[in-house]
C-alpha cells in the first residue's frame, strides 16, 4: 500500500484536500473551528471542534457531496503571506488558530495562509493550483482526539480521507482497504476468540482466551522445540529489576522514556522490565565459566512491559506487555560466525516451515556521528560492524545497510517481513555486543587460562509472540494451519438425536489420538452449524449421517470448500497425523 507522506505529489494533493474538506465542512457546519490538517502515510485527516454537534460514518457522504460541489466550482488555491499581528488579527475568534499562531517562533515574522474562495486557512502549503484538482477523493472514518493529544484537553473530532490522481488509483486503493479490513487481526482476533481487551484491566494490555492461548502454547512450543535441539537451555526470570540493573546495563540512560515510572518498596526503588538481556548477564556471571562452557545459549520466552503511547497502540501488535521470544547466546569472539550463521539458519527454517515468503535483510549500524546514543568505543563499533557484514556475506545474503539504526550498545541484523496489507514490520533480529559483558563484568577462563570477556549475540525469531500472532492472523486471513489451529475438527451430526451418540465416539477417538476437537450437538439445523463452523474457520468439519454412522466412516468438509470426501476413521486420523506432523 503506498505511503501517501513520502509521495512528493499525493503528500500535495492530500493536502490540499484536507483544505477542501475543511471549507465544506465550515459550509455545512459554521461555527466549526480547526485546529490541525496534516498528510499521514494513509492520507490525511483534520481535528475539528464542531461544538455541540457530533458526526459519524453517516454524515460522511453529505460532507462529500458538499467538497464534490466547491472541487466543480473550481477556484484557485492562493497563498498570501502576513506578519504574525496581522494574523492574530484575522483569526482572534479561533482559539485554536490563535494558540497556533502565538507559538510560534517571534522571529517568523511571515506567516502563511492559503485561500480558496471563502475559506482561508493557517498553512505553509505547498498546495495544488486549483481545486477543481481535487475529484478523485473519499473520506474514509471520523473519530474522535484529544486536543494536542491531552486527555486534559477537549475532545475534538478527526476526519480521515484519502486523494489520488485518478478515479482508478483511488478504486484500487479503496480495494486495499477493504482487503485490510478483512485481514485486520482485531477482527480477526475478536471472531475466533483469541484474545480480548478492558478498559478496566488498562489499554494495551491483552487478555488470550482459551482459542488463543491454546495458539500461543502451541508457537511457544514450536520455537522451545527448535532452541533444544540446538543446545539452547530456558531459564525464567521475574519481570521487573532494581534500578540499578538497568543502570548497570546502560538502558536507564538510553531507554527511560520507553520504560514504566519507578517504584519504592522498602528503599528500593524497581522498575517493570522492557527487555531481559540485564537479567541473563547477570545468570551468566552467577558462576565461573571456561572457554569449554561455550557457546552458552540462554533463551527464555519472557513477558516485558514498556511504555508506549495510547494513540501507538494496535491490537495485539503494539501494547504496554508483550512476551519476547528471547535468547542470549555467550561465545568467544571466533565463535562469533558459527554462532550468528547458527541464528540466520534457525530464522530461515521457521520462516520455511510457517510458509513466510516476502522478507529481506537489514544490517543496523551506529551513526559514527552520534556521540550520545551509542556506546562511544570506536574500535568495538568497527570490529562488531565488519563481523556481521562478513558473515553476511560469507553466507550470500542479499541485505542493505541502514545508518544509525543500531542498538546502542552494537550493530543487529532485522529481518524486515511484508505483511499481505500494510507496512513492513520486524519479525527477527540478532545483535551482536561488545557492550553489555563488559559493563556487567563477564569473563570466561580461555584455554592459556587467561581472564576474557565473552561477546554476546541477543537473538529473537518472532520477535514478540504478541506481535508474531498478529502478523499470521492477518497473513492467513485467521485460517490458519492444522498444526496451529486452535480446534483442529469439529464433528456435526446431521441430526443429534440419532447421529448423536456416533459423533461422541468419533469426538473421543480423535481426542485420544491428540486432535483438538469440538463435537456441535445442539438442536440447531444443520445449515446453521455448518456456516458457524466456516465461520470460525475450523480447517476440518465432519458431517456425520445414518450412512456414517452404519459404515463407522467419516465425511469431511475443509475450510472453504463445500466437497465432502468420506473415508474411513483410521484413515481421516493419518490424514491428519501427517498434516499435523508435516505442518501443512
Amino acid at each position: 500500500m503506498i505511503n501517501i507522506k513520502e509521495d512528493e505529489k499525493l503528500n500535495v494533493k492530500n493536502h490540499s484536500c484536507a483544505h477542501l474538506m475543511a471549507q465544506a465542512v465550515k459550509h455545512l457546519y459554521p461555527e466549526a473551528k480547526f485546529w490541525v490538517g496534516p498528510v499521514i502515510e494513509e492520507g490525511f485527516y483534520y481535528d475539528i471542534d464542531l461544538g455541540d454537534n457530533t458526526l459519524t460514518e453517516e454524515d460522511l457522504p453529505k460532507i462529500e457531496k458538499e467538497m464534490k460541489k466547491i472541487a466543480k466550482d473550481g477556484k484557485r488555491i492562493i497563498r498570501h503571506e502576513i506578519s504574525k499581528e496581522e494574523a492574530l488579527e484575522q483569526f482572534k475568534d479561533d482559539p485554536y488558530k490563535i494558540d497556533l499562531i502565538s507559538r510560534m517562533d517571534e522571529d517568523e515574522t511571515v506567516i502563511s495562509c492559503y485561500s480558496q474562495g471563502d475559506f482561508t486557512d493557517l498553512c505553509r502549503g505547498p498546495h495544488v493550483e486549483s481545486v477543481k484538482e481535487l475529484k478523485n477523493f473519499k473520506l474514509l472514518k471520523v473519530s474522535g482526539a484529544y486536543w494536542k493529544g491531552d486527555s486534559n484537553n477537549k475532545m475534538l473530532q478527526r476526519i480521515y480521507g484519502i486523494c489520488f490522481e485518478t478515479p482508478e488509483e483511488l478504486e484500487n486503493h479503496l480495494k486495499e482497504l477493504a482487503e485490510a479490513a478483512e485481514r485486520d487481526h482485531r477482527k480477526i482476533g475478536k471472531d475466533l476468540g483469541i484474545y480480548m481487551m478492558s478498559d478496566l484491566v488498562g489499554r494495551g494490555l491483552p487478555m488470550y482466551l482459551p482459542n488463543g492461548f491454546t495458539l500461543w502454547n502451541l508457537l511457544e512450543n514450536y520455537i522451545r522445540n527448535k532452541e533444544l535441539d540446538r543446545g539452547y537451555v530456558h531459564v525464567q526470570t521475574p519481570p521487573l529489576g532494581n534500578v540499578e540493573l538497568y543502570k548497570t546495563s546502560g538502558h536507564w540512560d538510553h531507554y527511560q522514556e520507553s520504560m514504566f515510572p519507578k517504584m519504592e518498596v522498602e528503599g528500593e526503588e524497581f522498575v517493570l522490565r522492557p527487555m531481559n538481556c540485564p537479567h541473563h548477564m547477570v545468570i551468566y556471571g552467577n558462576e565461573l565459566h571456561s572457554y569449554r562452557d561455550l557457546p552458552l545459549r540462554i533463551a527464555e520466552i519472557a513477558r516485558d512491559c514498556r511504555y508506549e503511547a495510547s494513540g501507538a497502540l494496535k491490537g495485539i501488535e503494539r501494547v504496554r506487555t508483550f512476551c519476547q521470544n528471547d535468547s542470549h547466546i555467550f561465545c568467544t569472539l571466533e565463535q562469533v560466525e558459527s554462532e550468528f550463521k547458527g541464528v540466520v539458519d534457525l530464522i530461515l527454517e521457521c520462516y520455511q516451515e510457517l510458509g513466510i515468503k516476502n522478507y529481506r535483510f537489514e544490517l543496523s549500524l551506529r551513526d559514527p556521528e552520534d556521540k550520545v546514543k551509542y556506546h562511544p568505543d570506536d574500535k568495538m563499533w568497527d570490529e562488531a560492524e565488519n563481523m556481521l557484514r562478513e558473515v553476511l556475506n560469507d553466507l550470500k545474503i542479499d541485505y542493505v545497510e541502514k545508518i544509525g539504526e543500531a542498538a546502542f550498545y552494537g550493530p543487529k541484523l532485522d529481518v524486515q517481513v511484508r505483511p499481505a496489507v500494510g507496512n513492513e514490520i520486524t519479525l527477527s533480529t540478532c545483535q551482536l555486543d561488545f557492550c553489555l559483558p563488559a559493563k556487567f563484568d563477564l569473563t570466561y577462563v580461555d584455554a592459556d587460562g587467561e581472564k576474557k570477556t565473552p561477546v554476546v549475540l541477543h537473538r529473537a525469531v518472532f520477535g514478540s509472540i504478541d506481535r508474531f500472532i498478529a502478523y499470521y492472523l492477518e497473513e492467513t486471513k485467521g485460517a490458519l494451519p492444522v498444526w496451529l489451529a486452535p480446534t483442529q475438527v469439529k464433528v456435526i451430526p446431521v441430526n443429534p438425536e440419532y447421529q448423536g451418540e456416533y459423533g461422541e465416539k468419533v469426538t473421543k477417538l480423535l481426542r485420544e489420538n491428540g486432535i483438538r476437537v469440538e463435537l456441535d450437538n445442539r438442536n440447531e439445523k444443520l445449515g446453521y452449524r455448518l456456516r458457524e463452523a466456516q465461520t470460525k474457520k475450523i480447517p476440518f468439519t465432519l458431517i456425520l449421517g445414518d450412512q456414517e454412522k452404519t459404515d463407522k466412516t467419516i465425511s469431511y468438509r475443509l475450510f472453504g470448500q463445500k466437497d465432502t470426501t468420506t473415508v474411513s476413521q483410521k484413515d481421516f486420523v493419518k490424514l491428519l497425523q501427517k498434516q499435523i506432523e508435516e505442518k501443512k
